[in-house]
């Protein structure tokens, strides 16, 4: 696990480096915190020094009673200087929120309180979330600052993304070195330059499976077939819209992927000729004959083709109480290792939900997985799916 260093200055959104402090300390990172003078009067220093079982401290002058430590770690012998010592301790140092004066400062260098001071002096991976007032925001100032600093969309996902790009099989390390392909969201099948037969798959779940995946260290890709969610930090992300499209984007990076996750949910149909226009309801008349077209069967061909040591997972959206059977048919039939089946029929889970509860059928056993979070579900389908496989250094590629 990673020793994380945490810069909290002065808004409103202080409140939220709680959150981000009690998640990094459940991932199992050791977090240290300091803050400014102006954030304490959003969030007092107890409240972070009681999630981080570590003080916090406010100026350079003050002495650390842990001596530069993150929690786990054995006291130092002396006490050296608490903004070079943290620093030099940390993996990756998180800024978060960001105001527009610490932004200001961090793009020119100015270093006149012990956060500003740790930044110039950190070696390792600086993210930086800023947070504040729109009109801030969008003043051009501000905005020529952030031009010289990096955003991310997500921040203990960005921190372990930047941690792991700088010393691999850091971060979960069981899966460093891995290439890890995943597909999420539903295709589109065009009827014309306007309508088209698809699904209302959110792409949550394949989203949560690389987030997770790149979380763990490996290098994933994801094909993303119609999904708005924001792309997980760390992941390549390949979009696209129709069954073919998907299909040549999995062939294409196929024979280069460890691990193989297919979750998202293509179409077995498509119009058989779409139109290049729009259609017009002079034009059909009262009724619309709508002829359709088998897709191809994208994980068949895949399974027909991997090599040995590649881990293949396929995803069944299934409705009633036949959906663990047909998984388990589906998983024999396809020659997979695990195919993971949701009931799409069950209220609150599955499609375009945050919530997920599934079944993973695995060659000689099935394990139910509770109604959680999808993030959770992904955790759980990781642990349960790797765990029949064992990589040996020759399989992971360096």
């Amino acid at each position: 696990m990673a020793r994380l260093l945490l810069g909290v200055s002065g808004g409103i959104a202080a409140y939220k480096a709680l959150e981000f402090t009690r998640l990094a300390m459940k991932a199992g990172h050791s977090v240290r915190v300091v803050q400014t003078q102006a954030s304490t009067r959003f969030v007092g220093t107890a409240s972070f020094a009681g999630i981080s079982g570590a003080p916090v401290l406010l100026t350079e002058w003050e002495p650390d009673p842990m001596r530069g430590a993150f929690p786990g770690d054995p006291l130092p012998q002396h006490a050296p200087l608490s903004h070079l010592a943290l620093v030099e301790r940390a993996d990756a140092f998180l800024i978060a929120p960001a105001s527009a004066n610490t932004v200001a400062k961090l793009a020119t260098g100015i270093a006149d309180n012990l956060l500003t001071a740790a930044a110039l002096a950190c070696r390792a991976p600086l993210i930086v979330a800023p947070a504040m007032n729109a009109a801030m925001y969008e003043h051009p100032a501000t905005q020529e600052n952030l031009s010289r600093l990096r955003e991310p969309p997500e921040l203990l996902a960005a921190v372990e993304a930047a941690i792991g790009e700088g010393r691999v099989g850091m971060v979960s390390g069981h899966m460093a070195g891995l290439r890890v392909l995943v597909t999420a969201g539903g295709t589109r099948e065009p009827i014309d330059a306007v309508r088209y037969v698809g699904n209302r798959s959110s792409g949550r779940m394949g989203y949560a499976l690389a987030e997770e995946a790149a979380r763990r260290g490996a290098r994933v890709t994801l094909v993303a077939a119609n999904v708005t969610l924001p792309a997980p930090a760390g992941v390549e992300v390949v979009p696209v819209v129709t069954a073919a499209e998907l299909a040549a984007a999995c062939e294409a990076r196929f024979d280069d992927a460890d691990v193989v996750l297919m979750a998202a949910a293509v179409a077995d149909y498509r119009p058989a000729s779409p139109h290049p226009g729009k259609l017009k309801k002079d034009a059909t008349g009262e009724a619309l004959d709508l002829r359709l077209e088998r897709t191809e069967d994208v994980l068949s061909s895949l399974a027909a083709r991997r090599r040995p040591g590649q881990l293949l997972v396929g995803f069944a959206a299934e409705h009633g109480e036949e959906a663990v059977a047909y998984g388990r048919a589906k998983r024999e039939r396809k020659g997979l290792d695990a195919v993971v089946v949701n009931d799409i029929g069950a209220p609150g889970i599955g499609f375009d939900a945050i919530d997920n509860e599934v079944v993973i059928v695995l060659d000689s056993e099935e394990r139910h997985v509770a109604r959680s979070s999808k993030v959770e579900v992904a955790r759980v389908i990781l642990d349960t799916v790797l765990s029949r496989r064992s990589y040996t250094d020759s399989k992971v590629r360096r």
